[in-house]
């Protein structure tokens, strides 16, 4: 039988088993399971001194309560429509204004907040309040009671990110707004650490220096832990923050987990292949997995970063290359 009639006949099969909802694994495998991840969405920065001007103008046409939550989404370019800064991640940058209070609601998504600018807001989950200032890392975990408000006279603007799209693929997706919260049962479990201040973090680093040279891929990091079980201070997004030093720049470096980062403090740059995006105090920006990037510091650089590979690590899908 030659090539021609073989295509054929394979062919005629595959009609035939089509109405069944059938379908040859053979034709489709190699894209089933790749040989390595294809980078999904594309990277991006976004400019804190551009975006901000928007952020602010947002209050004058909707209030914290009427949207329940004042937020601008950060939309990865190359995901547009789908509220995703990444294939797994949600962020979007967060207005509250004095006097304002955002009400309480509970979802099964995870949430973090990343404070870029204000002081004096705060967070309650559950009944624990936690005042918020910059750089200060605020998490309300999954199905716990939360709501935001701002005793301060200035505007409270942060980074939230998500586990929106992860919880969506897995069809785990539930809410309850602020009516519901009398009655319904409580969470189960102690409330784990929710608050890691700058300031700490900022000394923790500065000791970091002090001790040896920077990782070659990294620089100065450090992973934000929930101490009682030394894992990620989330199940499914792994949190860090980094210093590189004036005039560092990382070697390259590529990872299964796609990444978030937020410009704390100083100036530099991100260099992919074919690109490079300036980095200024409170700018976002975001690296899609598996593609390899380089960090480049002016000064003294500070860098908060969120990603899924705690939920990769779990699963046993986290890879990482040393370039």
């Amino acid at each position: 039988m030659n090539a021609n009639d073989l295509d054929a006949r394979r062919s005629r099969y595959y009609g035939r088993i089509d109405p069944l909802h059938m379908a040859p694994l053979w034709t489709r495998l190699k894209a089933l399971v790749p040989r390595e991840p294809a980078p999904v969405g594309r990277a991006h920065r976004w400019r804190y001194a551009e975006v901000r001007p928007h952020v602010l103008e947002s209050a004058e046409h909707i209030t914290a309560r009427e949207a329940e939550r004042r937020v601008l989404i950060l939309e990865n370019p190359g995901l547009r429509g789908t509220s995703q800064v990444t294939q797994n991640l949600y962020a979007g940058l967060q207005l509250i204004m004095p006097g304002e209070t955002a009400p309480a609601h509970r979802h099964t998504q995870s949430a973090l907040r990343f404070i870029v600018e204000g002081e004096g807001a705060y967070t309650t989950v559950d009944d624990r309040q936690v005042t918020m200032r910059p750089g200060d890392l605020v998490i309300t975990p999954a199905w716990r009671w939360h709501l935001h408000g701002n005793a301060s006279a200035e505007p409270m603007v942060w980074l939230d990110g998500l586990d929106i799209p992860m919880a969506m693929y897995f069809g785990g997706t539930f809410r309850e707004d602020e009516h519901e919260r009398e009655g319904a049962a409580p969470a189960a479990g102690d409330l784990p650490p929710i608050h890691f201040p700058y300031a700490e973090s900022r000394h923790r680093l500065e000791a970091l220096a002090k001790h040896g040279p920077p990782d070659p891929h990294s620089g100065y990091l450090l992973r934000y832990l929930d101490e009682a079980t030394g894992d990620w201070a989330m199940p499914t997004m792994a949190t860090t923050i980094r210093c590189l030093p004036g005039g560092f720049r990382t070697r390259p470096y590529r990872s299964s987990d796609s990444a978030v980062f937020a410009v704390v403090e100083g100036r530099g740059r991100l260099h992919l292949k074919g690109e490079s995006f300036d980095l200024e105090p409170h700018d976002v920006a975001v690296v899609p997995g598996w593609t390899p990037y380089e960090l480049e510091a002016d000064g003294a650089l500070v860098l908060f970063a969120y990603s899924e590979r705690a939920a990769q690590e779990k699963l046993g899908f986290f890879r990482e290359q040393r370039l």
